[in-house]
C-alpha cells in the first residue's frame, strides 16, 4: 500500500498515541534518531534492518537548530522538514518525529519503545546518560548496528566539496 509521507510525520504527542496503539495491538516500536542530513545507502540499509527488528519504525530527527548545534553553522543542509519527508518516503519508515533539543531522553521516555537501535560508532557506555536512563526505565532492548563502510555524511560532503575546488 502506497503512503503518503506527510501523513507519516507526527508530533510528539501524535506519535504517543499512535504508540499506544501499537502497544494495544502487540505491535513492537522500533525507534532510532539522528540528523540524517543527506540520505545514502548507508542509512537505507541501517533503517531497514533496524526495521526488521519490530513491526513498527519511529525516526527521531534532530531539528534544524539541534543539527546547527552538533554538527556546526553549515549544517544542516536540508531543512528538518524535508529530511522528515524524504525518511518518511522509505518503505521502512513509519513514522517521523522532530525533536529540539541535543538529546531525545524526554521523546524516549514518552514514547518507551521496545528496541531502540543506534548506528555502529556507538556502545552502550557512549550512549548519552539521560538517554540510557530513559531506555532502561522502558525495558527497551538496545541494539548497535555496524555501518555499510564508505558511507557517511560528512564523506559525502567532502568528496562534493573537494569537486568544487
Amino acid at each position: 500500500m502506497l503512503k503518503d509521507p506527510a501523513q507519516c510525520l507526527m508530533t510528539l504527542e501524535e506519535a504517543a498515541g499512535w504508540r499506544e496503539t501499537l502497544r494495544r495491538d502487540g505491535r513492537r516500536l522500533v525507534v532510532t534518531n539522528g540528523c540524517f542530513d543527506l540520505l545514502h545507502r548507508g542509512h537505507a540499509a541501517y533503517l531497514f534492518d533496524s526495521r526488521r527488528l519490530g513491526d513498527a519504525l519511529l525516526v527521531l530527527i534532530n531539528s534544524d537548530a539541534s543539527v546547527r548545534a552538533l554538527k556546526g553553522p553549515a549544517r544542516p543542509v536540508n531543512d528538518e522538514y524535508s529530511r522528515g519527508y524524504l525518511l518518511a518516503s522509505l518503505a521502512a519508515v513509519d513514522a517521523v518525529v522532530v525533536f529540539d533539543g541535543q538529546r531525545c531522553d524526554r521523546e524516549l521516555g514518552l514514547l518507551a519503545p521496545d528496541i531502540y537501535v543506534k548506528g555502529g560508532d556507538y556502545t552502550l557506555d557512549k550512549l548519552d546518560p539521560a538517554e540510557r536512563r530513559a531506555l532502561e526505565d522502558c525495558r527497551a532492548r538496545i541494539c548497535f548496528k555496524p555501518f555499510v563502510p564508505g558511507f557517511s555524511t560528512t564523506g559525502m560532503i567532502d568528496r562534493i566539496l573537494q569537486g568544487l575546488a
